[in-house]
């Protein structure tokens, strides 16, 4: 199955409430006119796209279809869907160029991390890298447990430590184990939630003073996972952990749950970061790489182009 199609498929409440929502409005298209447009102003709005990203984007089609003379349903869909990927920051890819690299993995509790956690690795070792997890969710009681199936299941290597101990030790102890044993990629499960931000700071940063001493000069991605069912939650999530540590990229997870998906744009395109991967199922090789204008287009029900 190509990624236009597990899009689609894994987008299959979104289309059933958002598409059908902007295909209804496209359904009686004459022109490009101020009514359509307005219409579909509120179709994006009540994707989550939100207002501000609703408007620059409509305001954009207004001017594209005057540039192009948009003269069907079929082109103002294609066009929309070019405008929206456009907001979004491109993704080129995890950039792991040293040996081992890191992933610091961050989000809320209940978002999908460690789920995310293990079928990232499971993808990367499905690549041919040694990848290595770090329990460092020493908080929530049983994470180690379940990043310990996960690390079975893909085959990676795993440092833990028992339940309450320093995260940082754990990091610290994770990252001279993938320097012995040769490993490529260390992935780090952090803890969703502290007392309060001040100590989620704290942590986050005492961990990538470790990696910064331990690995001076390794490539350190930064992935924030969010929940797509969250809907505008999630963009206080995201601005909240950006504040704390710069993130590199996000991960959308459950978009096959959710009969909206525009998150995904407006996070992107509200805090410049890419989106890098979405989940779109239960499955080990549902979590996607991302591509913004094969989204778009499904989150649009549009066929995929050449």
């Amino acid at each position: 199955m190509s990624f236009f199609d597990k899009i689609k498929a894994g987008l299959k409440k979104t289309k059933e409430g958002t598409a059908s929502t902007i295909n209804s409005v496209l359904a009686t298209f004459r022109t490009v006119d101020e009514e359509l447009l307005s219409e579909l102003e509120d179709a994006l709005i009540l994707a989550d796209i939100g207002a501000y990203t609703a408007s620059e984007a409509i305001d954009e089609l207004r001017r594209q279809s005057k540039l192009k003379n948009l003269q069907s349903q079929d082109d103002v869909a294609e066009c929309l869907a070019g405008i929206l990927a456009d907001k979004m920051v491109p993704n080129e890819g995890l950039q792991l160029e040293t040996q081992p690299s890191v992933i610091l993995m961050v989000g809320v509790n209940g978002v999908g991390k460690t789920t995310s956690i293990g079928k990232l690795g499971a993808k990367l070792a499905g690549e041919g890298k040694k990848v290595l997890f770090a329990a460092a969710d020493t908080f929530r009681a049983a994470a180690a447990d379940q990043l310990s199936i996960w690390a079975k299941r893909a085959g990676a290597d795993l440092v833990r430590h028992s339940e309450g101990a320093d995260p940082s030790a754990v990091i610290f102890d994770a990252v001279t184990a993938a320097k012995a044993r040769g490993c490529d990629v260390v992935i780090c499960d952090t803890a969703g939630r502290l007392h309060n931000k001040q100590n989620l700071m704290n942590e986050l940063e005492k961990m990538r003073r470790v990696i910064s001493r331990e690995l001076p000069d390794a490539s350190v991605e930064t992935l924030l996972v969010l929940d797509a069912t969250t809907g505008q939650n999630a963009i206080s999530q995201a601005e909240g952990f950006d504040s704390v540590t710069k993130l590199t990229g996000l991960i959308l997870t459950k978009l096959d749950g959710t009969a909206k998906g525009g998150i995904a744009i407006r996070v992107s395109a509200s805090l410049k970061v890419p989106v890098k991967f979405i989940g779109v199922g239960e499955q080990v090789d549902d979590l996607l790489d991302f591509d913004a204008l094969a989204f778009t287009r499904a989150f649009f029900d549009r066929k995929e182009e050449a």
